[in-house]
C-alpha cells in the first residue's frame, strides 16, 4: 500500500505534550492509522512502547504484533527508528517535535483489543497508543477522526474519555490527564443504539452495537439502574456518591459470545443478541440468557470499586511490559464473582430461590474438577499468566478457578464473619474498609495498593479473631470450603445427590465425538483414553457427538465395554469398566420458616 504523507499535528498549540490522531485507514482491511506527536522528545532519542497486556486480562498478548508499519519524522525529515524489543522503539535524536505514524491491524472481535470493519470500530488504548517513555504523567490528547466511507455517515463515538473539543458522542478531540487514564477508556464507534439513565444522579449510558431486533432499551435502563444504584449505595451508604462522573456500558451483540472487561468509568461487553431483552415479549420474568447478561454487567460494574480503585499492590501502578504477579486475584475476581449475583438479589431483580440456583451452579463447577485439590486459589492467582489464561485439555485436572472458588471463599468468609459476630459484621464490612483505606482516594493522589499481609490483617481486625487457619486451609491450601456446615445455621439446606447409578466415562465430549477433556480417575482415564481421541464405536455401535449417553444407558455401573477410537490417524481399542457418574449435583434451598435459625441482619453501621 502506498504510504500517505504524515499528517502534521493540529495547528493550534495544545496544552497536551502528547497528541494522538487515530483514523480508520482501511475498513475492509481492518486498519487504523495512528499519528503520535511528541512535542518535546527525549534529547538522547525518544523511546516508545506498546503495552504487552491489558489490565483485567492477565495474559501477555503482545499487541505490538499488530503494528504492520511504523515511521517517524521531525521537521519534515525522516527520523530513524530502532527496534529495542518486541514492543519498543527508539527514535534517533531530533530537534523539534517528533511525529510517529503507524498502522494497526484491528481484527480481534473481543473486549481486549481492537476491531474495525464497515459496521463499527472499537479499540482499547493498550492496542493502539504507544506510550512515550518518561512522559507517561504528562497530559495526553486524542483526536478521533470520522471515517469518510459512506457506510460510516451515521457513526457516533462512545467513550468516557473527557471531551476536549469534541461534543458528547461526537468525533473530535478528547483528553486524558496521563497515559494510565488514556488507556482506561475504550472507544466504540458506530451506528449504535443508545440509552441513558441516572444512578444516584450520575449519568449512565447503554451502548449496543450490532443488529438486535426490537431491543428493549427501557428494560435495560430500568434493570441496570437498580443494579448500579444498589452497588453505589453499598460502597457509599451515606452519601451514595459514585466514584465516577459518568459511566458507559459498551455492548457488542453477536450471534454467540460472552465476556467483559472492566475500566474505571466504563465496561466493554460482548454478548449473544438473544440474551438481550426484547419489546416483542410482554413477560416480566428474567430468562436464563438475560440473567447471564445482567450478572455480567453486575460483575464488571462492581469492578469499578474492586480492582479499578481497590487494587493489589502489584497493580499500583501497572507494569504493562511484563507480567505483574499477585496472589490476590481470588479477592479481586472471586469476591466480585460473589457479589455480582448477590447484588441482583439486593437490587430486587431475582429472588432467593433464583440466587441459590446460581450459587449451586458455581459450587458444582468448582467440585467438578480435581485440579482444586492440586492448586490453591492463591497459587491460581499468581499463576494466572501461565495457567488460567492458557488452559488446555488438562485444565480441570490441574488448576482451580480463582473466580469460582474465590466466590465460594467469599461466601464462606461472609458466613463465618456473620456467625462469629451474631450478625453484627459481615464481608460487607471488609469491602467497605478496603474501599475507605485503599480505593476511595486512589485517583485523588493516593494510589496505594493492598498487600496479601494487609488483607489477612484486615480480616483479623474485622472478625476479632485470628483468621490464619482459614487462610491456610482454603486460600493458601486446597481444602474444599465447608459450605454445608456454614450454611446450616442460616436455614439453608445443602444437598448433593449424585447420579451414582448412572454409567459414565467421566469425560467432556465435543460435537464431533472428540474427547475434549478426560477427568482424572474416571473410567476413560483408567482405560487409557486421552483428550483428542475421537470415539468411533462402543461395543460395535457407532458413537456420535449426541448419542453416547443413550448407548451407555443400556449398561450397568461396573460393566465392561469395548471402545474403538482414533488417536491421530490410528485406530485403537480400549476396554473400559464403567463407573458411576461423578458429576456434582449440589442444590441449595431455604428450610421451612419454622426450622430456620434467627434471621441475620445485614450490617448497616459504617466500620
Amino acid at each position: 500500500m502506498k504510504k500517505a504523507p504524515i499528517k502534521k499535528a493540529v495547528a493550534r498549540a495544545p496544552a497536551a505534550g502528547i497528541i494522538y490522531t487515530i483514523a480508520a485507514l482501511d475498513l475492509a482491511g481492518h486498519m487504523f492509522r495512528v499519528s503520535l506527536t511528541v512535542k518535546q522528545p527525549a534529547a538522547i532519542g525518544q523511546v516508545l512502547s506498546l503495552p504487552a497486556w491489558i489490565p483485567g486480562s492477565y495474559m501477555i498478548r503482545e499487541f505490538s504484533r499488530n503494528i504492520v508499519s511504523i515511521r517517524a519524522e521531525c521537521g519534515g525529515r525522516a527520523v530513524a527508528l530502532s527496534k529495542l524489543d518486541k514492543h519498543s522503539w527508539q527514535a534517533a535524536p531530533c530537534d523539534g517535535a517528533l511525529v510517529v505514524e503507524y498502522d494497526v491491524y484491528a481484527w480481534d472481535l473481543s473486549v481486549r483489543a481492537a476491531h474495525l470493519d464497515q459496521n463499527h470500530g472499537f479499540f482499547n488504548g493498550t492496542s493502539v497508543f504507544l506510550s512515550v517513555l518518561g512522559q507517561e504523567s504528562a497530559p495526553h490528547e486524542v483526536n478521533i477522526v470520522q471515517p469518510q466511507d459512506a457506510a460510516c455517515k451515521n457513526w457516533r463515538v462512545a467513550t468516557t474519555l473527557p471531551e476536549l473539543k469534541a461534543k458528547r458522542y461526537g468525533f473530535g478531540s478528547y483528553q486524558a490527564a496521563n497515559y494510565d487514564e488514556l488507556i482506561d477508556h475504550p472507544v466504540e464507534m458506530g451506528d449504535f443504539a443508545l440509552a441513558t439513565f441516572k444512578a444516584h444522579g450520575v449519568p449512565h449510558d447503554i451502548v449496543v452495537t450490532g443488529k438486535v431486533p426490537n431491543l428493549d432499551l427501557a428494560r435495560l435502563c430500568r434493570d441496570l439502574k437498580a443494579i448500579c444504584e444498589t452497588q453505589i449505595a453499598f460502597f457509599e451508604p451515606k452519601s451514595k456518591k459514585a466514584p465516577m462522573d459518568r459511566y458507559v456500558f459498551m455492548t457488542m451483540a453477536v450471534g454467540d459470545g460472552y465476556g467483559g472487561l472492566e475500566h474505571r468509568a466504563s465496561t466493554a461487553l460482548i454478548c449473544a443478541r438473544a440474551d438481550l431483552p426484547t419489546t416483542a415479549s410482554n413477560s416480566t420474568e428474567i430468562g436464563e440468557g438475560y440473567l447471564k447478561f445482567l450478572g455480567l454487567c453486575s460483575h464488571e460494574y462492581f469492578h469499578t470499586w474492586n480492582v479499578k480503585r481497590i487494587k493489589p499492590a502489584a497493580f499500583a501502578p501497572y507494569q504493562l511490559q511484563a507480567e505483574s504477579y499477585t496472589p490476590l486475584l481470588w479477592l479481586f475476581e472471586g469476591f466480585t464473582s460473589y457479589y455480582d449475583d448477590l447484588m441482583l438479589v439486593r437490587a430486587g431483580l431475582i429472588d432467593e430461590a433464583a440466587y441459590f440456583k446460581l450459587l449451586g451452579k458455581t459450587v458444582n463447577s468448582v467440585l467438578r474438577g480435581s485440579g482444586r485439590t492440586r492448586q490453591s486459589v492463591a497459587d491460581s492467582s499468581f499463576d494466572a499468566w501461565g495457567k488460567y489464561y492458557r488452559q488446555d485439555e488438562n485444565a480441570p485436572n490441574a488448576i482451580v478457578s480463582y473466580y469460582t472458588k474465590g466466590s465460594l471463599i467469599a461466601l464462606a468468609l461472609d458466613l463465618t464473619l456473620r456467625s462469629k459476630s451474631g450478625g453484627e459484621t459481615s464481608l460487607d464490612d471488609v469491602m467497605l474498609v478496603l474501599w475507605q483505606r485503599y480505593g476511595r482516594d486512589f485517583y485523588q493522589g493516593k494510589p496505594i495498593g493492598v498487600t496479601p499481609a494487609e488483607v489477612e490483617a484486615l480480616f483479623d481486625e474485622i472478625s476479632g479473631t485470628r483468621m490464619k487457619p482459614f487462610f491456610e486451609r482454603y486460600i493458601r491450601g486446597t481444602d474444599d470450603v465447608p459450605l454445608a456446615r456454614l450454611l446450616a445455621p442460616f436455614g439453608v439446606k445443602y444437598s448433593d445427590v449424585r447420579k451414582g447409578d448412572k454409567p459414565s466415562l467421566d469425560i467432556n465430549l465435543a460435537s464431533d465425538a472428540k474427547l475434549a477433556q478426560v477427568h482424572q480417575g474416571g473410567a476413560a482415564h483408567q482405560a487409557g483414553l486421552s483428550a483428542g481421541d475421537v470415539l468411533v464405536a462402543l461395543d460395535g455401535l457407532r458413537v456420535t457427538g449426541t448419542n453416547l449417553d443413550a448407548l451407555l444407558s443400556r449398561y450397568a455401573v461396573g460393566a465392561e465395554v469395548v471402545i474403538h477410537a482414533f488417536r491421530r490417524d490410528e485406530l485403537m481399542t480400549f476396554t473400559v469398566q464403567l463407573q458411576g457418574d461423578r458429576v456434582p449435583a449440589v442444590s441449595l434451598a431455604l428450610l421451612p420458616a419454622s426450622k430456620k435459625s434467627p434471621a441475620v441482619k445485614r450490617p448497616t453501621a459504617q466500620p
